[in-house]
Order: C-alpha cells, then structure tokens, then sequence
C-alpha cells in the first residue's frame, strides 16, 4: 500500500523498509493480474485453483530476497502481506496463511528448537505443507475445556482418537498439526501426524456459501500412530496453546482490513464507472457518504493493526490486544463489506464485480479465529477483572 489512495496516512511507509514495500507492491500486481480473474469461477465451483499457490510459492514471500530476516519474520510484514491477499481474495489469504502463519507459527513457537530449526525451511519452501488441527465437531468456542480428541503413550509411540473440523486445506496437506489431550496428565499436547497415517480421514465440508474456494474438512483419527519425535515438545498445555493463538489472532485482524480494502475497491472502480440518471454514480451524495465510512473502517482498523504489529515487534504479547484487535476489524469487514454491495445495488449480488465475495467471506472471518463474543470476553476481562466465561 505504499503509493495507495486507501493508505491515507502513510502506514505502510512509516513502518515497513522500502524493500518490503516493493515486495508487497509485486505481489499486488500479481495478484490482480494472475489471481483475481481466476476467483470469480473459482467461488462459483467451490474450488481453490492450483494457480494460486503455484504462482505465490515461488515469490518466497516468508523469506523474499533483499528484506532482512529480522522484518520478514516480523508482525508487521506478515500483517502487510495478509492484508495484501485478502484484499485480492479471503479465500487465497486464508490458504496461504494456514501455512505461512498458523502451521508455521504452531512449529516455531511449539516445537522445540530443534523441530522448529528442522521443519521451518520446509515450511517456507511448501516443500511440506501443512494445517493447524484444533476445532473439533461439537467444541469450537469452548474448545479449551472441551478438547475431545485423546492421545494416549505406548511406549515410544501415541495414539490418537478423535475428531476435527473445519480445518481449511486439510485435503491438499501433507502433515496435520493435531492437538489433543494427553489421558495421563489430562493436558493437551500437539503431534505432527502423515495426512496419509493409517487412520487418518479427510472429508470435505460441503454447502458452504463463505471462503468457497477453501476446501474445509472433517477429519477424523482412528488409532493413529504418532512417534514421540512427532509431537511438538513446547506444547504441553492450553497454557502453551494460547500462546500460539495469541500469536495468530493478529494475522485474522490484518486479512479483516484487507478484506475491507478489497471491497472498497470494488465500490470504487463500480461507483466511477457506472451511470445513473445521466451521469456518474459516483457523483451521488448518497454513494459518497457510504464510501467515505468504508474508508473510514479501512483506516481506523489499518490504524489498529499496525499499532498491534508494532507492539508485538516490541516482545509486547497481549491477549486482549490480540482479541480486541480481532473483534474490532471482523465487526468493520461486515460493515464495510455490506456498503459495497449497496453501492453496486443488485449488480453487488453478482460475482463479477467482486463485491459479492468480500460480502460472502465477512461472515467467514467474523467467526473464525475467536468469535465476536469470545474475543470480547477476553477483552472485557481484562477491564474488569473478572471473567465472565461459562
């Protein structure tokens, strides 16, 4: 967003070098040119196209060339590089941050440093590709005390029994981040497990009408065998795992800006295009004032998400920062999202003018990573002290 119009107050320039920004302007051009026109068809089959992924991987965008270690690992670039793909796509946005920050983040923060040194550049290559396995069928809110899926040690070797669900790009993985409970200690652990183990089930969630080109799946564990080498040696509570959805919770908040961004594209480019009454839509009070206040969501949850970043760049790891940051950005995509579907008035129902998508993909994000009420339950705990959790 270095030279863009919706960056109104220069947030990409003040907090990412010139090398990085460069990076995120490629990776825009290329998206709009290569990925967006494949979307539409895309959302209309349910299906996330191998161009995508095929195109991205080889941009290395975890590790791009002349961007420094230290900023390429840093909140700031990740943040800038989800809202870049959600601006284009949720559904792409989402895909390529179940590897790059939920499976990477589940590795390198809950593994040992041995694992984590191990896995990390097969990760950033998406020579092993793989998707964080924590909701299950009937625990997804409640999941910290509820965790059903069992582990249990023979020897050398655990074995796992249970269920998962909505586990985005499960069916294109090659390794499963499961977490379960351990029957002996009651506390949960975290195993790396072969999508292809014995036991192992994927089916894909049909009927979805949000993130349609993300595959979903259920999946369910039968008497799988993990080797104790396979389980991730920093994860041996919930403790350890709230540490790793502290960690996540920022990148949702930053693919709820782009969200936003893309869908105030979409208004834009319809409104100065289109014409009503013998002249310009876009020249109607009325569709003005309603882009103004989609603007004024980009900016306020731009403003937060760097504030955010930054303040985790600084060793700065806050639960209700994470969580009100979360809550914030998702309630302004729905917003935001709705205005650009009025302002395209019926035609914002159809998926060539993209609006539709952003629409659809809000209540997506809405709700994963933390519901509205959830994360406002860590938030309002944090106020008064007391939690107000079932």
């Amino acid at each position: 967003m270095s030279d863009d119009v919706l960056d109104r107050y220069g947030f990409a320039e003040r907090h990412l070098s010139e090398a990085a920004r460069a990076v995120l302007d490629e990776l825009a051009e290329t998206l709009r040119r290569d990925i967006v026109p494949l979307m539409a068809e895309a959302w209309e089959r349910a299906l996330m196209p191998d161009a995508v992924l095929r195109t991205l991987v080889p941009m290395r965008l975890m590790d791009p060339a002349g961007v420094s270690a230290e900023e390429a690992d840093s909140s700031m670039f990740s943040g800038f590089r989800c809202l870049t793909l959600a601006r284009a796509d949720v559904s792409v946005a989402t895909i390529y941050t179940a590897q790059a920050g939920l499976f990477r983040t589940t590795i390198r923060h809950g593994g040992s440093p041995a694992q984590a040194a191990a896995w990390d550049p097969l990760i950033r290559s998406f020579e092993v590709k793989g998707v964080f396995c924590l909701t299950e069928p009937d625990h997804g809110s409640d999941i910290a005390g509820g965790l059903a899926t069992r582990a249990r040690r023979e020897g050398d070797e655990w074995i796992i029994d249970g269920e998962k669900r909505w586990i985005g790009g499960a069916d294109a993985a090659d390794v499963l981040a499961v977490f379960a409970r351990d029957e002996a200690d009651g506390q949960v652990k975290a195993f790396l497990v072969d999508r292809h183990a014995p036991g192992v089930d994927i089916r894909i969630i049909g009927g979805k009408v949000s993130l349609r080109p993300l595959q979903n799946a259920h999946i369910t564990l039968r008497g799988v065998r993990v080797t104790e080498e396979k389980r991730l040696h920093g994860v041996n509570s919930w403790r350890d795992v709230a540490g790793l959805l502290r960690r996540m919770r920022s990148d949702v908040a930053w693919i709820a800006t782009g969200l936003q961004a893309g869908a105030l594209d979409a208004a834009v480019r319809y409104a100065t295009h289109r014409e009503q009454f013998g002249r310009s839509l876009g020249g109607f009070q009325l569709v003005q004032e309603k882009l103004a206040r989609m603007l004024g969501n980009v900016t306020s949850s731009l403003a937060l998400v760097t504030a955010l970043s930054a303040q985790q760049d600084a060793g700065v790891w806050s639960d209700e920062n994470s969580a009100l940051a979360k809550m914030v950005t998702a309630a302004r995509a729905r917003e935001t999202a709705a205005l650009a579907r009025e302002v395209i008035g019926g035609n914002g129902l159809l998926l060539e003018h993209d609006a539709a998508r952003f629409f659809a993909d809000a209540e997506a994000v809405y709700s994963y990573e933390g519901t509205h009420e959830i994360n406002a339950l860590i938030v309002g705990r944090s106020l008064t002290g007391a939690s107000a959790f079932a």
